[in-house]
């Protein structure tokens, strides 16, 4: 039976460099997804260039048809799967025009897309299998000032539910133009990002519960400021540099690593340090 490692969105940037990395290493099969087909296409032969073999299937991670199609294919071809990396992000909202439909867009892709994942993909996952949601520094609890939402996402019984009810009361604060930037660090800069990675870090934690039965490790990680289209070039890292740790995640991480935020330098910090000088600061962007 072939092992079986995907990544969502991996068509370039950090994606991209992730697969490239598991094709010199992962003893397996690795599948480069995109939504763009063509796009896609053309990232496979790059690495064919370089002597590396990655499968390639379309996959719109924001499309629950696109998630389904890609689900039976697995299914079918290799019954399951052993690594998954959910990569796939926009930054629209917070860089374009701001309007509230590229608000719920940025959400859907960003965070909501991981439960269509979950219900689909999940399940496909075998058992000691590995999954890692790609977060940021925008993901640490840090990043949030506001003393109801801090309290709620550090409960110890955390859901579902809660996670979803703070995205939502974002959103209907950018519908409804009572955003406060003061709810959230450095004055309230790319709040939509911040808001999806705060609550995909957060999910994390619920899903590892979820799982725990199959041994499954889920975790997320910041991949430090990579330099990427979604940066406009700027960032402390390569693409092959940001994907040594994802990488060490799916391939090299003890087992026992679970519902954990791991920091660019492998290192496990506490999520819940809301105090902390972990969150994301757009000076750092020197745009």
């Amino acid at each position: 039976m072939s092992k079986v490692a995907v990544v969502t969105g991996s068509n370039k940037g950090i994606g991209f460099g992730i697969v490239k990395a598991l094709c010199q290493r992962f003893d397996g099969v690795v599948y480069l997804t995109s939504r763009d087909e063509t796009r896609g296409k053309e990232a496979v032969a790059k690495l064919n260039e370089l002597g590396l073999k990655p499968e390639y299937h379309q996959l719109d991670v924001g499309d629950r048809n696109s998630v389904e199609k890609f689900r039976d294919y697995i299914k079918a071809k290799y019954g399951g799967l052993d690594i998954l990396i959910n990569n796939a992000a926009v930054l629209d909202a917070d860089f374009m025009s701001g309007t509230y439909e590229d608000v719920v867009n940025s959400i859907n892709i960003n965070y909501k897309s991981i439960f269509s994942m979950k219900e689909l993909i999940y399940p496909l996952v075998r058992n000691n299998g590995r999954i890692i949601n790609i977060s940021s520094d925008c993901g640490h609890l840090s990043n949030l000032k506001n003393e109801y939402w801090i309290k709620r996402l550090s409960k110890a019984d955390l859901s579902e539910a809660d996670v979803n009810e703070f995205v939502n009361w974002y959103v209907e604060s950018k519908k409804n133009n009572t955003y406060n930037p003061e709810d959230f660090a450095d004055g309230g800069t790319i709040p939509t990002y911040r808001v999806s990675k705060i609550a995909l870090s957060a999910v994390t934690m619920v899903h590892q519960r979820e799982f725990e039965s199959k041994n499954i490790s889920i975790n997320s990680m910041h991949p430090g400021l990579v330099r990427t289209d979604m940066t406009s070039g700027s960032g402390f890292f390569s693409t092959d540099e940001a994907a040594e740790t994802p990488v060490y995640l799916a391939l090299d991480a003890p087992q026992s690593l679970k519902g954990a935020y791991v920091w660019f330098d492998k290192k496990v910090l506490d999520w819940y340090d809301y105090k902390a000088d972990y969150y994301f600061k757009i000076k750092t962007l020197n745009w």
